[in-house]
């Protein structure tokens, strides 16, 4: 018996776009376009009537915007949707929003020459399409609701803190703007120096770090080559480009690089994992959170085996369980554990290792 396609339907205020987005699913044989919608008035009722597996969400639209109609879809029919977003700063930021009110992924569309910028998109559309199809939208739905809770932010201008004696590396994709700001918003402002692979493209990543800065106690930034990584501070590869990490004496620094992609990604968490093996061996922790893919299994195996403690987010709390059930079966993992869970962990696993560190010390005196 032949596989059920997946149906889609495209909801888009342009004809061009419906157009080409038809055209570029269509060409997939496992997905089939049910239906098209202009408005979100009658994609309502294109829902009701061929129950599309995924829908894809233009965000600027007419007589409804897409934020809001995504709001009334995961309030009233939980469904995954893969938003579509202008590549433009404005753009990023309802993008953002989008995610955290339930959108399972987003493909960004240029401004300037859109039908061919759409084409060059065509195999990331198809592919985050068909994971959408697969994602644990219960999941998404669940936690919107809770998301509005206002963080513990911390007087930032105190956080002056000096080298890390540790590092926490980590790596996300698919569902990872929000498992993120899930983690950085329950770790203290005492944490290692942090540094994080999301899959993100460049015009996005400079949002989401500000985005993340605005709900953590620590301080998150955009990384930059040669920016040197400081205890209680978090650094966010920029969209495009690989972020390693460099160590000189005590001291560690970024190292921002537009070298070849890996698993298909720049920035790829498997760069940057591999990096902290090398310069931060048993002194680091490692956490790889939802994602489709493998990107990131390789690298949290190598950290491991340098001695690393490996955390990874269960199948039931990802929205998609691609890169961390890759690491897992891989071995690489050491505790496998819910989101909610992660920040607390860590912050146990940090403070029992100072606390041994400090005893060893008196202990030596």
């Amino acid at each position: 018996m032949p596989e059920q396609r997946i149906k889609v339907l495209v909801v888009d205020d342009s004809a061009l776009i419906r157009h080409l987005l038809t055209e570029i699913l269509s060409s997939d044989p496992g997905i089939e376009v049910v239906g098209v919608a202009s408005d979100p008035f009658i994609a309502r009722e294109k829902i009701k009537r061929l129950s599309p597996d995924v829908i894809t969400l233009d965000v600027e639209m007419p007589r409804m915007d897409g934020l809001q109609f995504l709001r009334n879809i995961m309030r009233l029919r939980p469904m995954p949707v893969v938003m579509v977003s202008s590549l433009t700063q404005a753009g990023a930021a309802v993008t953002l929003e989008a995610l955290e009110l339930g959108a399972v992924d987003f493909v960004a569309k240029p401004e300037v020459d859109v039908a061919e910028g759409i084409k060059a998109y065509a195999d990331d559309l198809i592919e985050k399409v068909k994971a959408a199809s697969v994602a644990n939208v219960s999941r998404l739905a669940s936690e919107v609701e809770h998301k509005k809770v206002a963080s513990k932010k911390a007087n930032k201008t105190a956080l002056n803190f000096g080298t890390t004696d540790k590092i926490l590396a980590i790596g996300a994709s698919t569902g990872g703007t929000e498992a993120i700001r899930e983690v950085l918003q329950g770790l203290p402002a005492d944490t290692p120096g942090t540094v994080i692979v999301q899959h993100i493209p460049g015009m996005f990543s400079s949002a989401f770090a500000k985005r993340m800065d605005g709900c953590s106690e620590m301080a998150v930034c955009e990384a930059e080559d040669g920016m040197r990584v400081l205890h209680g501070h978090v650094y966010i590869a920029p969209g495009g480009k690989h972020l390693r990490l460099r160590r000189d004496g005590a001291r560690y620094y970024c190292v921002v690089d537009e070298t070849e992609p890996v698993n298909r990604h720049r920035p790829s968490a498997d760069v940057l994992f591999e990096s902290v093996a090398r310069e931060m061996g048993k002194n680091a922790m490692c956490v790889l959170l939802t994602g489709m893919g493998k990107d990131g299994a390789a690298g949290m195996l190598a950290m491991r085996e340098a001695g690393a403690l490996t955390l990874a987010q269960d199948e039931a709390s990802s929205v998609v369980w691609g890169m961390p059930g890759a690491a897992y079966q891989l071995g690489a993992v050491q505790e496998l554990l819910p989101l909610r869970k992660i920040a607390p962990r860590l912050s146990e696993l940090y403070q029992a290792s100072k606390a041994s560190k400090e005893l060893a010390v008196v202990k030596g005196q």
